[in-house]
């Protein structure tokens, strides 16, 4: 695989309090620009297995950068119908990561209604 075709962004939500894929969270990337300025990248909304129909960035789009990824975990988790207490304690989830290189970055999401965590995956 060149390193064109393998520079790749991509992600995966698990939801750990009920034990499957989280789908249908929106997802949407920003590019962190010099300044505090940032530009949206790409947008998209988990599939019944908690992934992205595509990466979020791949081939010519992938950039080195700094990067924030937003989840709409709040819009989830009204949806799968919890009682939850109002505000929530997690609304937006956003991580705040770096692009060193053009490989496969995977920017996994495990979320629960009081806690998330997320590492670089393979």
């Amino acid at each position: 695989m060149s390193e064109q075709t393998a520079a790749r962004l991509t992600t995966h939500v698990l939801d750990t309090s009920l034990g499957r894929p989280a789908s249908g969270i929106a997802v949407t990337l920003w590019r962190l620009g010099h300044g505090g300025g940032r530009e949206k990248v790409a947008e998209a909304v988990t599939n019944a297995d908690g992934r992205c129909d595509a990466p979020l960035m791949a081939g010519e789009t992938f950039a080195v950068g700094e990067y924030e990824l937003v989840f709409a975990a709040g819009t989830y988790f009204d949806a799968t119908g919890r009682d939850l207490p109002e505000p929530k304690f997690l609304s937006d989830v956003v991580i705040r990561f770096g692009i060193a290189d053009k490989t496969h970055y995977h920017v996994p999401l495990l979320i629960s209604p009081f806690g998330y965590s997320t590492y670089r995956g393979s």
